[in-house]
């Protein structure tokens, strides 16, 4: 799979947000991204369309590290989302993109192995997981991609030394050295915090805060969010235990991060699948998103850690009851 020409785009991104109460919990906070418009495009999750006949296996007998072949049987569209983990066939795998798969189709997707010390079939297909990759993986790899989005193998390196700073920290044993033993390890904390972090209303998204770095994850559909929380949350807390002795991030400091996101520098290229896979290059936030038809189907945007500034407007703030995050006034150049 070749990367596609880039396009530089000058507008900001439509993030118009309106956001529910922050959820704190320690060091903490999430806060929950509310619809603000009906959506446009159809689409349904993996985990909801493998039961109905979606599958996803290596591209050949041989298998290729970088890249897995899905097959969508369906009459509707299927959205796979950066970070998702799908387990089994020859090793455990993460979407490197979100990619909007069409009804009827079969194509390749770009991947990275989260299972270093496995090259060995358990499966003919893959299963999808009950977790999206932390942020923390995710902005590495983000990173990684932004010269050369959708490149296959650019941020393999980077996704494996993550996991091992994580089997490391917590000395654990794993001889396929895979990120799947990370969450077994950490799922008793893990589900312990998940009552204090619920799904609300129409949520459609969340911001996530942990001691001054931060991540934001977007879909258009309430009900395909609602279908991912589960599995974007134990992500979210898997970082989160790091910082639950932390204080929680300040509000200035969470819109500000809204704002960078917003007005950050963008490219825009042809998707493996459906619609644009859209770059983010701002000097505080890195990400990427989908567009299809001029509506924004997906964001993952992660701040350039300890890089934000403080917003210089006073009148952005992430109060306790439903609102808006509205851009500062006043903005930093």
């Amino acid at each position: 799979m070749q990367p596609k020409p880039a396009e530089e785009i000058p507008t900001t991104l439509p993030l118009d947000l309106r956001t529910g109460a922050a959820q704190i919990h320690g060091g903490i906070t999430i806060i929950p991204i509310l619809a603000a418009a009906p959506a446009l495009a159809d689409y349904i999750t993996l985990g909801t369309a493998q039961p109905l006949g979606f599958t996803i296996e290596e591209v050949d007998t041989a298998g290729h590290v970088p890249e897995l072949l899905v097959h969508n049987p369906l009459d509707t569209q299927v959205m796979l989302y950066d970070g998702e983990e799908v387990v089994g066939a020859k090793q455990n795998r993460m979407l490197e993109a979100t990619i909007l798969v069409a009804a009827g189709s079969t194509q390749k997707i770009p991947v990275a192995c989260v299972e270093a010390g496995r090259w060995a079939r358990v499966s003919d297909d893959f299963t999808a997981s009950d977790r999206v990759s932390h942020p923390e993986s995710r902005r590495r790899k983000s990173f990684d991609l932004e010269s050369a989005p959708l490149s296959l193998g650019v941020s393999q390196g980077t996704v494996w030394d993550e996991i091992e700073e994580r089997l490391d920290e917590r000395s654990l044993h794993s001889s396929t050295r895979a990120l799947a033993d990370v969450h077994a390890a950490e799922r008793p904390r893990i589900d312990a915090l998940e009552a204090a972090f619920p799904r609300v209303g129409d949520q459609c998204g969340a911001i996530l805060a942990l001691d001054g770095t931060f991540c934001l994850d977007y879909v258009s559909r309430s009900d395909a969010w609602e279908a991912l929380w589960p599995k974007i949350r134990r992500g979210y807390l898997l970082d989160g235990l790091r910082h639950l002795e932390d204080l929680p991030s300040s509000p200035e400091l969470i819109a500000r991060f809204v704002d960078n996101v917003s007005h950050a520098p963008r490219t825009q290229r042809p998707s493996p699948g459906l619609g644009l896979d859209q770059r983010l290059h701002g000097l505080s936030v890195t990400g990427s998103g989908l567009m299809l038809d001029d509506e924004l189907l997906q964001l993952s945007a992660f701040s350039r850690s300890g890089q934000n500034g403080h917003t210089d407007s006073g009148d952005v703030i992430i109060p306790t009851r439903e609102t808006r995050i509205r851009r500062p006034s006043r903005r930093r150049n």
